[in-house]
């Protein structure tokens, strides 16, 4: 068995829910993509929601190393929502499987744990006691969430200017306007 079944179980998730458009995702169906046994995926997942755990995890932290190479702060957000852009096929389709509940739940908490991470390392909210920096960092990934969840292809053209304004509303709030 390949050193590396986890990602062949997972890339055999995303052809299904991508490229086959499932909509019940079952361990049988993923099983019978990768041509491997229901054995062979309980060695390695414990059900189909720690499969998108794991596959969470791992592209979180690929994309945590990637952002927090940027050195501006900017950048790396410009960074995060180019990539997230181009998990938002995936994602949506995941969504739209039996198991799209847990799956947005998971990432609702993921983004936000991302935020907290990347704002702990670059010392962003230092000023502010832990609580505060954990609830600031929460309402901005949950604000991204949110932001990610209804992009359109006119968002994508507007790239530049919404890293902006988010950029801009993260590091430096916009004053009531009344």
């Amino acid at each position: 068995m390949p050193a590396d079944m986890k990602e062949t179980i997972a890339k055999a998730t995303l052809t299904l829910l991508t490229d086959r458009h499932v909509k019940k995702l079952t361990v049988k169906s993923i099983v019978e993509q990768c041509h491997i046994t229901r054995q062979a995926f309980y060695y390695h997942f414990e059900d189909i929601c720690e499969l998108f755990r794991w596959m969470l995890e791992k592209r979180a932290e690929q994309m945590l190393q990637e952002i927090l190479s940027k050195g501006d702060a900017e950048e790396g957000l410009r960074c995060f929502f180019v990539m997230a852009i181009h998990f938002v096929p995936y994602v949506r389709r995941g969504m739209d499987s039996s198991h799209g509940a847990e799956l947005e739940v998971m990432l609702r908490q993921y983004i936000c744990r991302f935020f907290n991470i990347v704002a702990e390392r670059r010392g962003y909210y230092a000023q502010y006691t832990a609580a505060e920096a954990k609830t600031i960092s929460r309402y901005h990934g949950l604000a991204v969430f949110g932001l990610l969840q209804e992009w359109t292809d006119q968002d994508t053209a507007q790239l530049d200017q919404i890293v902006h304004t988010v950029y801009h509303l993260m590091t430096t709030g916009m004053p009531p306007q009344i």
